[in-house]
């Protein structure tokens, strides 16, 4: 079912009616239909090449590199619409643009994270059992493990040998490559794991994955595979200890419906927000306000770590900024000038209404996928204050941006990178779209929330 011939927008032109629809599709003029379209078929190919943090930051590089973007140094010349990007680890990147006003006025940041729930490979993964050469996995980030079986996964990350040298591994996303895949009990022999519960039906240390089977007269599985890792990559078992492989699935993303209005694909937490801020910062030329998309590392485990949004990195970047502007003259109550008068969108999705479990909303403030961003009202304390949410309000209204709000039933929480931005002392506001699915191996989202997620942080670069 192609969206084609009059747009909405332009049949309801004088139907006040249907012209208060929530739904963003029945408020789009044809030209921003096809927009949503054009938007859907990159964000597709960007989700796919970008399944962890180390392949996204590597990705975003060459697409930067193409928008003029120029790594950022201490000797960088400053000056408005000057465009830079600085890698934090291979696992963090910044995009900046330079704006008219000083830094000290404060800067605007769109924060969100790029690590998604995924199988990583212990340090000493290989071993053998039943004659099949295994891979022992742990879990990074929140999954329901039942999902994590009999789906095709794909091998990808980096070996850091003690020479200094490094083996980027990627297998299982070409056509023609092999996939891996933990394989479950089939119906016919799985009776004493009926009385599991659904999160143990598949326990974390079952979630280890095949990756040969084939036997050889002289050598074990095991053998065969330590050849093939030397053979093949120059590695041996013992380089896995300084390794960081992850399993993640192989699915390509695929329109969903009859009407191709969703996407399901893996990852869009959060990369739905990270690439709607790449794409967003890209259009900036010479914003009012210097203009930053924080791209961070280790939103799924907490955070944590030196490139999780919980380092003092972004602060420091700050820091470094101000004093290529200063000299000589900058101090650290500058830099607190400077954080305190920054604005943060913390940018992350969650679960938007699901037509098979509507119960577990409380559906008058439950996001629901094609009505548009959502603003996260956690209560607790969680929330912007209200004189931020007011300010988002009227740019967001402003641009024809159609918001909608988010509570999670019964319960106060939230933050994702937002509270460890907050406690920067800068005002931070979180929001992003519905998804159905999140964490799992594939996730769905609507096509027009994925586009007004971008259209949205771009009007908030620009805001004066």
């Amino acid at each position: 079912m192609a969206l084609s011939g009059q747009s909405y927008a332009d049949k309801t032109e004088n139907d006040p009616v249907k012209k208060a629809s929530p739904s963003t599709w029945l408020n789009l003029s044809e030209s921003e239909l096809v927009a949503v379209e054009k938007y859907a078929t990159d964000y597709k190919t960007f989700i796919y090449k970008t399944p962890t943090e180390l392949t996204f930051v590597t990705e975003t590089i060459k697409r930067a590199e193409k928008q003029g973007f120029k790594r950022l140094s201490e000797k960088s010349n400053l000056k408005p619409g000057a465009r830079f990007y600085d890698v934090n680890r291979d696992r963090t990147i910044s995009l900046i643009v330079m704006g008219k006003k000083g830094l000290e006025q404060g800067t605007r940041i769109v924060g969100a994270h790029i690590d998604s729930p995924r199988l990583e490979l212990k340090g000493r993964p290989l071993y053998e059992k039943e004659k099949f050469a295994m891979l022992q996995t742990y879990v990074h980030g929140g999954i329901k493990t039942y999902q994590w079986v009999n789906i095709p996964l794909a091998l990808v990350g980096r070996v850091d040998k003690k020479d200094g040298t490094v083996v980027n591994i990627s297998v299982g996303f070409d056509d023609n490559d092999p996939i891996f895949m933990v394989p479950d009990l089939a119906p016919h022999v799985d009776h004493p794991n009926r009385d599991r519960k659904s999160r143990d039906v598949i326990k974390k240390e079952e979630l280890d994955v095949i990756i040969a089977a084939k036997p050889d007269l002289d050598k074990s599985i095991k053998e065969l595979i330590t050849d093939f890792l030397k053979t093949e990559y120059d590695i041996s078992v013992d380089d896995l200890v300084s390794a960081e492989l992850a399993l993640v699935p192989a699915t390509k993303p695929r329109d969903v419906g009859f009407d191709r209005s969703m996407i399901a694909a893996y990852g869009q937490d959060d990369k739905a927000s990270s690439i709607a801020a790449v794409t967003a910062i890209f259009e900036q030329k010479i914003p009012e306000y210097t203009s930053v998309a924080f791209l961070v590392d280790n939103e799924e485990v907490g955070n944590i770590n030196n490139t999780g949004a919980s380092s003092t990195y972004l602060v420091d970047m700050l820091s470094g900024l101000l004093y290529n502007q200063m000299g000589d003259d900058y101090n650290d109550y500058q830099l607190r000038k400077v954080l305190r008068n920054t604005k943060v969108i913390s940018a992350d999705v969650n679960p938007g209404v699901n037509p098979n479990w509507a119960g577990v909303w409380e559906l008058g403030n439950a996001p629901r996928l094609g009505n548009g961003i959502n603003l996260k009202l956690y209560g607790g304390g969680f929330n912007a204050n209200s004189e931020y949410m007011a300010w988002t309000r009227n740019y967001l209204d402003n641009n024809k941006i159609k918001w909608q709000t988010s509570t999670y039933k019964g319960k106060a929480s939230g933050g994702t990178i937002g509270s460890d931005l907050s406690n920067d002392n800068m005002e931070v506001i979180d929001f992003g779209v519905p998804i159905l699915s999140i964490h799992s191996p594939y996730a769905v989202g609507s096509k027009v929330d994925l586009y007004s997620l971008y259209k949205a942080m771009s009007a908030f670069y620009q805001q004066k």
